[in-house]
Formats: structure tokens, sequence, C-alpha cells
């Protein structure tokens, strides 16, 4: 499987292009800070990732993102070389993601900046109404009490376990 989750801050303003063909292509860096600190210096090193979007995703990452904003992408890792032009026996080795989807992660303020136009899509609709019960369950189960808008549905479907001994793997 390859498959690549990134957190970060863009390092420069996505390059957008268009292909021959009209097609939306999106260029940019992400840098990703490691997890531990350096030992002799004390600070937080960071990894500077390659990225290419493709389509619908190039447009709203260069429509919303900008230098210095944080950005989640989820995408599949690349690698490809090219020979240098100087050298004809040197070849280069390039490793690239090639993101499927991007999502913001900072708060608005943080990528918003001076006087900028931002506007993130609204998916603050947190209101999930689970399915109603089947008319198979059992005369015995009850209904889960409802928690404001959430509903979790019919728990008497589920049996418990009462020890590891009865997992049967």
């Amino acid at each position: 499987m390859n498959k690549v989750i990134l957190m970060g801050r863009l390092t420069a303003d996505p390059d957008l292009r268009q292909t021959t063909s009209g097609i939306a292509s999106c260029r940019f860096t992400i840098a990703v800070n490691r997890r531990f600190t350096d030992k002799n210096t004390g600070e937080r090193q960071a990894d500077f990732i390659s990225c290419t979007a493709w389509r619908q995703t190039a447009e709203f990452i260069s429509r919303y993102f900008k230098k210095g904003s944080m950005i989640c992408v989820e995408g599949t890792l690349r690698t490809g070389s090219y020979t240098d032009k100087k050298y004809s026996d040197v070849t280069h080795y390039t490793t690239d993601v090639l993101v499927d989807n991007a999502e913001f992660t900072g708060s608005k303020s943080d990528s918003q900046g001076g006087n900028a136009n931002y506007s993130a899509p609204s998916n603050n609709n947190y209101n999930y109404q689970a399915p109603a019960p089947s008319q198979t369950a059992p005369a015995s189960a009850q209904p889960a009490p409802s928690n404001d808008s959430l509903s979790f549905g019919d728990l008497g479907d589920f049996e418990e376990i009462l020890g590891d001994g009865d997992v049967p793997f």
C-alpha cells in the first residue's frame, strides 16, 4: 500500500500551471517538523517535501493556501530520476507526493494574515442521525438515550465479551 499523510506549512506560494490541454497542476513544498529536537542545538528540524496536485485539488490549493499556511495532504509517494544536463553520467533521483486530497488544519486567522479573502468551506454540521432500528430487533433491546441530536441507534445487536478466552482468535 502506498499512502502518505503529511501536515506542515507551505514554504512558498503554490505554483499553479496548466498543461497545453488545459489541465491544472500545482507544485508546492511542505515543511514538516520532525518529532524530536536536535540534542546539540535544542532546535526542531524539519523535512521539506515536494508535492504535486492535479485538477480540482490543484485549483483548491492555489486558491486557498499561501506561504506559511498550515495544510494536511493525503496522497501517494512517487519516485523518479533524470540525467543531469551538464554531466551526462550523473543521475538525479526525486521523491514527490502526488496529492489526492488537501485539508485546512490551521485556524482561519492563522491562514488569513492581513486582509486576504479567505472563505473555508463550512463542514461544521455534526448532527449525525443513525438509521432507525430494524424490525427484527429483539423485544428486550432498548434504543440508546439521545445526546442532543446525536443518536447511536440500537445497542441490543451487540453482545458482551467477558474475557480474552472468549475471543475466537
